[in-house]
């Protein structure tokens, strides 16, 4: 790749962005970009768009699209990203991705692939509500499909203490796929008009999913 490739993950919630994204990670050297990791990395930084964020967050506003794409423009500048990107959870309105198209525009950089996870609504709504968290590293598990190969322990850091969101429940969760239809399923069909729209059965096994995708990036990059 002679420049970074810029993967964007959509899907609703506990489709498994975050868990594929990071596998994406240790396949393939990309780096995994969510929005509010972008804002918290560029505030610690201090970067000038790093200021204008913590200003809005501190006043108790929303950063507005234009801070972080800012935001987003720095990050791929950075040595770090040579093999590329995994936006995860930005853009999520048709008004967003048509910002990132110009911002990759101008850098000669279109996004390489959107791909697109898709799921059962009340399949999903079982999936989310059973997922839990470790609360020291993050890694992601499930009451039904991926326990901790020793209960009460984390394979990834050794924790010991683990979280549950309090709104991963089955009344939220349905809001929350309401949502995803109505703001961020138009995406795809503004990147499948861009011819860059890749569709995966994300119902199946991690590892299926994870072979699906490694599929993908390895035709798209070449």
């Amino acid at each position: 790749m002679t420049k970074p490739a810029v993967l964007i993950l959509l899907g609703p919630p506990g489709a498994g962005k975050g868990t594929q994204a990071r596998m994406l990670e240790e396949d393939f050297g990309l780096v995994q970009l969510s929005t509010g990791d972008l804002l918290r990395s560029a505030v610690a930084a201090g970067s000038d768009a790093g200021k204008a964020a913590q200003a809005v967050m501190e006043a108790g506003g929303l950063v507005s699209d234009d801070i972080v794409l800012a935001v987003l423009k720095d990050r791929m500048g950075a040595p770090d990203v040579a093999r590329g990107v995994i936006l995860d959870g930005f853009p999520r309105t048709a008004g967003q991705a048509a910002a990132l198209d110009e911002l990759l525009a101008a850098g000669g950089q279109p996004v390489t692939a959107a791909i697109s996870l898709e799921v059962d609504d009340e399949a999903m709504v079982g999936r989310v509500a059973g997922r839990f968290t470790c609360a020291g590293c993050g890694e992601g598990y499930h009451d039904e499909f991926k326990q901790p190969a020793v209960a009460g322990v984390c394979d990834k850091c050794g924790g010991t203490a683990f979280k549950r969101r309090a709104d991963d429940n089955a009344e939220t969760v349905r809001e929350r796929l309401n949502a995803y239809h109505a703001q961020t399923a138009p995406l795809i069909a503004h990147y499948e008009g861009l011819g860059v729209l890749e569709r995966v059965d994300a119902m199946g096994s991690i590892a299926s999913i994870r072979a699906a995708l490694a599929a993908i990036v390895k035709r798209v990059s070449a």
